[in-house]
Parts: structure tokens; C-alpha cells; sequence
């Protein structure tokens, strides 16, 4: 059984808290938040303590795992600290504000011995992983071009506005279309060329447009928050190969055939027991977690996230938005 104190219970800590609730071999022990009602709602859904004092979660020896569900520019800060008291961490993406709090976690969980995932949560998502592996098993023959969309309304739901804050969140290129470039890396390896424009609002960079070609293969993504309220999220792909086409926009993933045909992927329901319901309406947020958990009962570092991944990701991110500032030459 682990032992886990959820570290902020906003959105995400919601979120976290529902797949905790699903996975047996975990349990929810305490709580932290800057805002007590949620954090005294998540623990007594899983009979946790609150805590109000963050040295009191580090110096438990009651808890094995912390989970960061936190502003990004808290990220290192706390990850650092729960990693020299022992604890292993799993932190929300983007990993951190810059590259050098990044590398710092990533020295620091190797100092300790301690697993660091980041929750890099589209590399879980269903239809981005069967993706993956038409691509990887070139079942449509040779990946052609890649287009990755993201966006919708501004998240006014952070907790005292915090996303909206440059200083903090990065704006919606880095908090938001980081999750493509991230998949593109994943996918696709290290970029041959990243050409970056987009929109600066006075929550920083809104919306991006990024083209990046690994050898022959074009990427495409848009990401963004700048659009009216109520404008519903959108998260697609369409991927073009020799043989066919992957496309998920809206409805389900559906796989066109050179001969005409199409089909769309059948994904395994499953159970979440007493629960009721499909664990895969939790979306990549159970899967990448479960992962994390499963790496620690078997003792191995999460080699399909590893740390070291999701600073390059960061760091492609942050050239992204460096080129959206500087504009064209």
C-alpha cells in the first residue's frame, strides 16, 4: 500500500483524488492546500488528514509518495523539498517554471534514489497511444504529417488566477500547448526544425503555432486560450500516412483505409469495481498514474515519462515562446 499526500485540491487534485479513489493499492493519507475547503473535501472522501503546515507532510513517516497538483512556479520548490525527506514525487505538468528548477528536480531525485514522473498525461491518452502505435508498427505504412489542436476559453477556474499570470503559469503556451509538443517529442524524437509564431495578450503567450519536421515527417500544432467564453475545449489530431489516416476531432478516433474503408478503434472497457463505471472515462489521468504506481511496486524508474523527457519538453516549449516573443525576423 502507498501512502500518498495530495499537495494542492484544485482542478487537477480533483482529478488525482478520483483515480486514487479507483486504485486499491493506494491510499490517500493527507492533504495540503492554500484553500482549506478543498482540501478538508478531498480528505474526507478518502478519510485523510488535513495539513496545514507543509513540514508536517515532509517530515511524516506516514507518507511514501507526493503528489504536486500545484501552481507551476511551486513545482520545484516542493518537489525538491519532498525528495530530500524521501519521498517520491509525481508532479503535474510542465514540470517546472525553466530548465534549470527542472534539472534540479531531476539531480535531486537521483541524489535520493526517489522515482520523479512528471504527469505528462496525453502520452496515456487512449487515442494518442493507439496513435503511437500505428506509427510505431507502420501498420498505415510511413507517417506522412501529424496536425495537433488544442484549445478553448481561458481557465478562469485557477485558483486566485494564477494561470492567468505569466510570472507563474507560463500563459497557455506553456501550461497548455506544452501537451502537444511534449506528444510530437514522444512520438517523433528530437525536432530537425521548430518555427514558432503566435499571440501575446497580457496573460503572455495565448495562442501558438508551431511547424516542427523530424526528418521528413511535418508536425503541425495550435494551442490556445485567447478565445471567447464559453468557447467549448478542443483536443484533435490528424494524422496522415501512406496508407490511410487517423483522425479524432470531436467524436471518436476513427482510422480511414487507402481501400475506402474506415474503422474506429475499440478501447477495453475497464471496471472500476464498487465504483461502477469505465476507468477509462478518467482519461490519461488514470492511466499515467496506475503507471507511476506500477513502476514503484516493481521497483523500476517510469521509462515511458521519464524526467528527463519532460524537461526536454519544456525546453522545446520555452524556444517555442521565446520565438512567439521575438516575432519575425
Amino acid at each position: 500500500m502507498f501512502r500518498v499526500a495530495l499537495i494542492g485540491c484544485g482542478f487537477m487534485g480533483r482529478m488525482h483524488s478520483s483515480v486514487y479513489a479507483t486504485l486499491p493499492e493506494v491510499q490517500v493519507v493527507a492533504t495540503f492546500a492554500s484553500r482549506m475547503e478543498g482540501a478538508e473535501k478531498i480528505a474526507a472522501a478518502h478519510g485523510a488528514t488535513v495539513c496545514s503546515d507543509w513540514q508536517e507532510i515532509l517530515h511524516s513517516r506516514d507518507i511514501d509518495v507526493v503528489d504536486l497538483c500545484l501552481p507551476t512556479d511551486l513545482h520545484a520548490q516542493f518537489a525538491i523539498d519532498a525528495l530530500n525527506h524521501g519521498k517520491h514525487v509525481f508532479c503535474e505538468k510542465p514540470m517546472a517554471r525553466d530548465v534549470a528548477q527542472a534539472q534540479a528536480m531531476i539531480d535531486c531525485a537521483k541524489a535520493n534514489n526517489r522515482t520523479l514522473m512528471i504527469g505528462h498525461c496525453i502520452r496515456f491518452w487512449n487515442e494518442y497511444v493507439e496513435l503511437e502505435r500505428l506509427v510505431r508498427s507502420e501498420e498505415l505504412g510511413r507517417l506522412c504529417s501529424l496536425n495537433l489542436t488544442r484549445y478553448g476559453e481561458f481557465p478562469s477556474w485557477s485558483i486566485d488566477g494564477w494561470i492567468g499570470e505569466e510570472s507563474r503559469s507560463g500563459g497557455a503556451a506553456l501550461d497548455m500547448h506544452i501537451h502537444d509538443t511534449d506528444y510530437a517529442l514522444h512520438l517523433l524524437g528530437e525536432p530537425r526544425e521548430v518555427l514558432s509564431r503566435g499571440t501575446i495578450d497580457e496573460r503572455g503567450p495565448s495562442q501558438i503555432f508551431t511547424t516542427m519536421t523530424f526528418g521528413d515527417v511535418v508536425v503541425h500544432s495550435e494551442g490556445g486560450w485567447n478565445l471567447p467564453a464559453k468557447t467549448p475545449f478542443k483536443m484533435a489530431f490528424r494524422a496522415i500516412f501512406e496508407r490511410g489516416a487517423a483522425i479524432f476531432d470531436g467524436g471518436p478516433m476513427t482510422v480511414y483505409l487507402a481501400d475506402g474503408s474506415n474503422y474506429v478503434p475499440v478501447f477495453a472497457a475497464m471496471s472500476a469495481g464498487d465504483l461502477g463505471g469505465n476507468l477509462n472515462d478518467l482519461g490519461g489521468y488514470y492511466h499515467e498514474l496506475n503507471y507511476f504506481f506500477e513502476c514503484l511496486s516493481h521497483g523500476v524508474q517510469p521509462e515511458r515519462c521519464t524526467p528527463e523527457s519532460a524537461l526536454r519538453s519544456l525546453e522545446v516549449t520555452l524556444n517555442e515562446i521565446a520565438q512567439v516573443q521575438r516575432g519575425p525576423a
